[in-house]
């Protein structure tokens, strides 16, 4: 395995356990807590929830796109076209949070079956814009995981906003 293959799964591995303490830490939350607009850049911590999933299955709709025989990718509930970067995948949270589960799932499972030269290729998709975007594979799933941590900083701010503490947050913490 080399040290992309391993950092993957390690990221992997950090968003499935994260987002299952997060989630639960959520949960305790009314639904009007949840969907309150605090002004982040989704609004709400259940809209940034579901931007999180939905970016997610939009970058793995990618990846099966351009590794179509990845069978962890073949059944999945992916996205290949949406209208918005703010569209709302599931208003319910209890939904929202299985669905969550089965798309880390998912990741853990997709991440132990990349190769070494799935991500030293180069791939090319359209981003939201609809422009061709090219660059090696580790890039977009860097930028995935990227992604979701950021967004998640977010609703630990927001969380902290409402007088909850999300605790650690660290990488290395979910790893070790």
């Amino acid at each position: 395995m080399t040290v992309h293959q391993a950092q993957m799964e390690g990221f992997a591995k950090y968003n499935a356990e994260f987002n299952s303490r997060l989630y639960g830490l959520i949960g305790g939350l009314t639904d009007a807590e949840r969907k309150k607009d605090m002004g982040a850049f989704f609004g709400s911590i259940h809209a940034t929830l579901n931007h999180i999933l939905l970016a997610d299955r939009i970058w793995l709709g990618r990846f099966a796109a351009a590794f179509p025989a990845m069978r962890s990718l073949q059944q999945a509930e992916l996205v290949h076209k949406f209208d918005s970067l703010r569209d709302e995948l599931y208003a319910d949270f209890v939904k929202l949070k299985a669905q969550r589960a089965i798309t880390d799932e998912l990741i853990i499972n997709w991440a132990a079956e990349l190769t070494a030269e799935q991500l030293a290729s180069t791939m090319k998709y359209r981003n939201s814009q609809g422009m061709l975007r090219e660059h090696p594979t580790w890039v977009a799933v860097a930028h995935m995981f990227n992604h979701q941590t950021h967004h998640r900083g977010q609703i630990t701010t927001l969380l902290n906003q409402l007088g909850h503490d999300a605790g650690v947050t660290d990488f290395v913490a979910y790893i070790s």
